[in-house]
């Protein structure tokens, strides 16, 4: 009788280090505990950089492989120089990236082999709120809809692929901060 062994890696996703992780997890729920971390400078006008290196997890501090650097701007119709996306951009890469991250893990974890997945993201705003400019006082300053399109070739039927897109959207951190919101204290320290 020969045995069949699994395989490590579906996806791109290290299954058996997904597994050891969330076993680990499951022992030890302290090291669950996260805090991810931006620093943001201002370079002109609607411009800005922000850099993400460090950050807190598994009991400890930690860094990133190298540093990430992004800008953010606002396209000249916006009264800016449209050096880069705009921050409610941004958002929809969020969205978009940490669905896709967990599809994948979860597509993996469940023996789901992906051949392609790529999403629309759009979102729509009305600036009458962040202008101060709406009669009504209920115009969001941000998105009042945002709308994912998957397309996904996988070897699932379609029963399949949806349950794993449902428990991407039940376990994406970026789907439950933007439909549960989050408290954002802010402090300001002048020079």
């Amino acid at each position: 009788m020969s045995v069949t062994a699994q395989p490590t890696h579906l996806n791109g996703v290290d299954t058996a280090t997904l597994f050891a992780t969330l076993d680990a997890v499951k022992g030890e729920p302290e090291i669950a505990k996260f805090q991810f971390r931006a620093s943001n400078t201002w370079l002109a006008g609607t411009h800005s950089r922000s850099s993400f290196s460090g950050f807190f997890g598994a009991t400890q501090e930690m860094e990133h492989r190298t540093v990430t650097t992004v800008d953010a701007d606002h396209p000249a119709v916006l009264v800016g120089e449209d050096h880069a996306p705009t921050p409610v951009e941004y958002l929809l890469h969020a969205i978009a990236a940490c669905l896709t991250a967990g599809l994948a893990n979860i597509a993996a974890a469940r023996r789901v082999p992906l051949r392609s997945v790529t999403s629309t993201v759009e979102g729509d705003i009305d600036l009458l709120g962040i202008l101060g400019l709406g009669d009504d006082s209920r115009v969001r300053n941000g998105y009042q809809a945002i709308r994912v399109r998957f397309e996904i070739d996988a070897d699932a039927d379609d029963a399949t692929i949806r349950a794993l897109v449902e428990q991407s959207r039940n376990r994406s951190a970026v789907f439950d901060v933007l439909t549960n919101g989050t408290r954002v204290d802010i402090e300001v320290a002048t020079a």
